[in-house]
């Protein structure tokens, strides 16, 4: 018997992996259970033109009269270069059809940037957000809405739901003393910005590495996911003569994902500030280990009752000194990674996020007084 029925509607994909996508698929396996089923759709504007894809969202939206249709924003999804515009008027369309809209904001604040066409796009983006939050039936915000700068007066439609791993996290994470690592301490790095941030993060990566290898002995550095291999060639480069074993391994099945995570010893991540949204962090919340990391705007709980041993990216060198201590520590190493399994369990798991969706979903429903299509 099937469950209540919720579209997950997603707009342009990502390449070479869409993590929205992801995120909506492992949503949805942990649905099941709660009695909703979720499907994925997606508005393929790109290919038909805003018209035609206007006509085709109309046409499907009269099947879903009483469903719940759960947006999935990113900027990029709805426009090719961030300029979100038609976005607000796609719930309009939505709610003149008679489904419950519910907008799920992975983006959650406008892209920053000093040139005047960032400042514009920065605009344009606060607008359609703001827009966006007014027309929906309610919101989803993957980090904690005191921390959003844009939301003041509306904080009754929205509902905070951190994002789990888009990973099958299994028994593999609970098995890492069992794998042979021949005596080396490994540290991971699940992905890579690109372009200029990108080199930024490499800098970073090199300097804490060699830093750690220097008081800590031989390391192994793994370096997997989105821009690992066009990472590699620099990385080698920078690494010859220093001892450090180095294992590029670029993107990988999740199950492997999960393996390769599971044998390291702490995950570093560079990529911006720790926070509820950051996937690729979580990732290795879920596999049991330390993570290191900056905090930001966007810090707050539960991702800070994690085992994160946070550097200041202001302090020269105190990411290479947080990397030694983690390392160097035993105890510590094995107390923040118990507090990873924790959080995991309480906040991060597939099943804790959905129980959270079918929670506000049913309350809404109540409240409202909302018809049911079943």
């Amino acid at each position: 018997m099937s469950g209540q029925r919720v579209i997950a509607l997603l707009g342009r994909p990502d390449a070479p992996t869409d993590a929205v996508e992801e995120y909506c698929q492992y949503l949805g396996q942990a649905l099941m259970p709660e009695g909703f089923e979720l499907i994925i759709e997606r508005i393929m504007w790109p290919e038909s033109g805003w018209s035609g894809a206007a006509s085709e969202l109309r046409s499907q939206a009269r099947g879903w009269r009483g469903a719940w249709v759960l947006v999935q924003y990113t900027a990029l999804a709805w426009s090719e270069r961030g300029f979100p515009l038609r976005f607000p008027q796609l719930l309009s369309t939505l709610k003149a059809e008679g489904a419950h809209v519910g907008v799920v904001f992975h983006d959650v604040e406008p892209y920053r940037g000093r040139r005047v066409i960032d400042r514009l796009r920065r605009r344009v983006q606060l607008h359609t957000m703001l827009k966006a939050l007014r027309a929906c039936d309610a919101a989803v915000f993957t980090v904690p809405m005191e921390k959003i700068s844009w939301i003041k007066n509306q904080l009754g439609k929205g509902c905070f739901i951190p994002v789990g791993a888009n990973l099958p996290t299994a028994s593999a994470a609970n098995s890492r003393k069992g794998i042979l690592t021949r005596g080396k301490l490994s540290v991971a790095v699940f992905g890579i910005t690109g372009g200029e941030s990108g080199q930024k993060e490499i800098d970073q990566i090199v300097e804490a590495v060699r830093f750690a290898t220097e008081r800590a002995g031989n390391l192994r550095l793994i370096v997997l996911g989105r821009n690992a291999q066009s990472a590699e060639e620099e990385l080698r480069e920078r690494f010859r003569d220093t001892g450090i074993e180095l294992h590029v391994l670029g993107l990988l099945p999740a199950e492997d994902v999960v393996r390769t995570l599971s044998i390291s010893d702490v995950l570093l991540f560079v990529r911006g500030h720790i926070s509820t949204r950051r996937s690729s962090a979580i990732a290795g919340i879920a596999c049991g280990l330390p993570v290191i990391a900056s905090a930001g705007s966007e810090t707050g709980g539960p991702i800070t009752e994690a085992g994160l041993a946070l550097f200041s990216p202001q302090r020269k060198g105190d990411l290479g000194e947080v990397l030694v201590r983690v390392l160097k520590d035993e105890h510590y190493r094995a107390s923040l990674a118990q507090q990873s399994w924790v959080a995991q369990q309480q906040y991060f798991s597939w099943p804790v996020i959905a129980a959270r969706y079918a929670e506000f979903m049913r309350s809404l429903k109540e409240q409202r007084g909302f018809v049911s299509d079943q």
